[in-house]
């Protein structure tokens, strides 16, 4: 008789079950967002186990896009060790007629926010006027998508912090051990600032032969048997769910083995609140088309 591949174990159909209402409740505040002008990038679907994001196709003249990058170590008993945000505004232009520019922006006057402008940038017209514009403004902006497909950088910003409330997404873990047992209990505690989509919240386990009974779950699970690790997502974590709970089973295991625990989401909206308020053209005229892309993403974000 054939040996079975390998598979990954996932939640009972029951459990899936109880989440396509909240699934389609999840899709309408996606197309709302849509509606309103926001970008969602829509990426596999949770049971994949791995986030993805797909760029839609340039559609207007001008793109800038709005990206910042979180890096947070939380410990495992309270209180976090690091807390990085880096943002980066980039310019797609498409076709050559448009590069002579300038882009007028706002921010939310974030006094933790450092802003740095590229090199070839007038830093006093963005000192003073909130305008980046090349040092020439006879110069105009490169074009076409060659190269960096991110596009020019204009403007980068950092912002450290110690105060744990400035973290999106607070995640608790008590194992314990009982008898021939070990109860894992997990929640996770989400701030009001941002609404986070596609969370995933990786547990690594002990080697085991099966998968571990998931006794409640607010959300999907599934178990990497190849690499020992359970997966706890959710799709999208508003203000009607803030918070959360997962709790297992697993054979008696050192409260160690649960540790670090890796977290991936993304978000429409930043800390820096930067907008693109509007695009002046140098040559006259009235302002181009323009698009503006902004979103969160987690680089590297643990429990240790």
């Amino acid at each position: 008789m054939p040996g079975r591949p390998p598979s990954s174990a996932t939640a009972p159909a029951k459990g899936l079950g109880m989440q396509l209402g909240k699934t389609q409740r999840t899709n309408q505040f996606l197309e709302s967002l849509k509606a309103e002008g926001e970008v969602i990038n829509e990426e596999v679907q949770p049971s994949a186990g791995q986030v993805r994001t797909v760029a839609a196709p340039l559609t207007d003249p001008i793109t800038l896009n709005v990206e910042e990058k979180l890096n947070v170590t939380l410990k495992r008993d309270g209180g976090i060790s690091n807390f990085d945000v880096q943002g980066q505004l980039s310019l797609q232009i498409l076709n050559q007629e448009d590069g002579l520019i300038q882009v007028q922006i706002e921010t939310s006057r974030n006094q933790g926010v450092i802003f740095k402008t590229h090199p070839n940038m007038n830093k006093e017209l963005f000192a003073n006027e909130n305008i980046l514009g090349l040092k020439d403004p006879n110069r105009p902006f490169p074009t076409g998508q060659t190269g960096d497909a991110a596009g020019v950088g204009l403007l980068k910003w950092r912002m450290q912090s110690g105060d744990e409330s400035m973290v999106p997404l607070i995640i608790n873990c008590w194992p314990s051990v009982s008898g021939n047992e070990t109860y894992v209990s997990i929640e996770y505690e989400s701030s009001s600032m941002f609404d986070l989509q596609n969370v995933f919240i990786s547990v690594p386990l002990p080697a085991l032969r099966e998968a571990p009974r998931v006794r409640q779950v607010d959300g999907e699970w599934r178990f990497d048997s190849r690499n020992s690790v359970l997966e706890w997502s959710i799709l999208l974590i508003d203000n009607s769910n803030r918070s959360g709970s997962m709790e297992f089973v697993v054979p008696p295991a050192d409260t160690s083995a649960f540790f670090p625990i890796s977290v991936r989401f993304s978000a429409a909206s930043t800390y820096s609140d930067v907008k693109v308020a509007t695009v002046i053209p140098l040559r006259g005229g009235a302002p181009p088309k323009f698009s503006q892309r902004t979103q969160l993403v987690t680089e590297n974000y643990q429990v240790v």
